[in-house]
């Protein structure tokens, strides 16, 4: 974890603990989720292992897993981008290839739109080779009634 990671780490879960929400969430512990990198209000990188509960037959990580880690990407980055708390709307993804127990998935997911009440994001998730596994995109709309951040 960079120190920019950990910063964001720490600014969300202040505002997190201060609007009576837990976090880190118990499903982005339970993926053993790792902040990578954050910059201010616009990306953040989060890396997750390919863990045996998350691989489908084949053995490699189920889709719903892999969208599972996009939404672990989304939310915290929608937090900290619109300084309230947000809901997704819809979370869309697009498989481009496998991948393989034991592997690192790593997702970088970037705010591309903020309107007054919607934020568009897009991402994409690579393995430990930084081959592209899947890209994925969300709309995420601010409740700013909710508790606010401090800026």
């Amino acid at each position: 974890m960079d120190k920019s990671a950990k910063q964001f780490d720490e600014e969300l879960h202040d505002f997190l603990q201060g609007a009576g929400a837990t976090y880190p969430p118990n499903c982005f512990i339970a993926m053993k989720a790792e902040m990578i990198h954050y910059e201010s209000r616009t990306s953040l990188t989060v890396k997750f292992p390919v863990l045996d509960e998350s691989l489908n037959p084949l053995r490699t990580m189920q889709g719903g897993f892999i969208v599972a880690a996009f939404d672990n990407v989304f939310g915290p980055l929608s937090y900290a981008a619109a300084r309230c708390p947000c809901v997704t709307m819809n979370l869309n993804a697009q498989f481009i290839r496998p991948i393989l127990a034991g592997d690192w998935l790593t997702i970088t997911a970037k705010v591309v739109s903020r309107g007054n009440q919607i934020l568009y994001m897009t991402a994409e998730a690579f393995n430990g080779k930084n081959k592209l596994i899947a890209t994925g995109s969300a709309n995420a709309m601010m409740l700013k009634s909710g508790p606010k951040a401090s800026s």
